[in-house]
């Protein structure tokens, strides 16, 4: 089973700092790391920055169009309002499939604003003790968490294409 996880960090830096940790990790195999992707908001943005933060070629991986789908449901969809009320409800609808609940989204909403950063995650096996304690205090980020099932796991990859792997 893969954990989808949200990682918010207090600096428009702490996203990049904690994957480049994880990625060590890694190669320890301390943690699976199956796909990533990063939101930085510096605070003279209005905007935040996103950007999947692994190549979509791997076998975890699952691409451009659900972390694209995502992020806009997240941070865009908001501005929109009432224009967009009706699409807004039905990717909404489908991310519910996904484990990724209204909660989740606006949980995330409020905590990833200007002058943070956040490290959307989705992993495999985790040596969490051995995880955390790679991380000083100061550099752990408040986690927001949504536990997909097998599953769940399997419909995201073929919705978003992804093979799963065997």
């Amino acid at each position: 089973m893969s954990t989808l996880t949200v990682w918010k960090f207090n600096t428009p830096e702490g996203a990049e700092k904690a994957l480049a940790k994880l990625e060590s990790l890694q190669k320890q195999q301390l943690i699976e790391v199956l796909d990533a992707a990063i939101v930085t908001w510096p605070q003279d943005r209005d905007k935040p920055r996103t950007y999947q933060a692994f190549s979509t070629v791997g076998a975890g991986a699952l691409g451009g169009a659900f972390w694209g789908m995502l992020f806009g449901l997240i941070f865009l969809m908001p501005l929109f309002g009432m224009l967009v009320g009706a699409a807004a409800g039905a990717i909404s609808g489908k991310f519910t499939d996904y484990g990724i609940n209204d909660d989740f989204i606006k949980d995330v909403q409020s905590k990833v604003t200007k002058g943070t950063s956040a490290l959307f995650l989705l992993t495999g096996q985790v040596t969490l003790d051995k995880v955390e304690e790679a991380f000083a205090p100061e550099e752990r980020g408040q986690l927001i968490q949504s536990n997909l099932t097998k599953e769940q796991e399997d419909k995201l990859r073929q919705d978003f294409g992804s093979e799963i792997p065997a």
